[in-house]
């Protein structure tokens, strides 16, 4: 299962979600829901170079994306969606 972590009031994540709704190779994972998915994301931003470029230019890294073998991207089109 992939694993998407983001944000309801997020526009980008909110796109991403509309084409996985009902798709059972998609988990989202809502990291304002709880403070143990924020924990999660943050120690997996914190730690994974995938994001560099999203903090160094103040993005926050969502939607993020966890394949089953733990590869990390930013990118949809890597796990077979659209980008906004």
């Amino acid at each position: 299962m992939i694993k998407i972590y983001g944000l309801k009031t997020c526009p980008y994540c909110d796109y991403i979600e509309q084409q996985v709704k009902g798709n059972p190779r998609f988990e989202i994972i809502d990291i304002g829901q709880h403070v143990r998915n924020m924990s999660a994301f943050i120690h997996l931003r914190d730690t994974n170079p995938v994001f560099n470029h999203a903090k160094e230019s103040g993005d926050i890294g969502i939607p993020c994306f966890v394949k089953e073998d733990g590869t990390v991207t930013l990118k949809p089109e890597d796990v077979g969606l659209v980008e906004y």
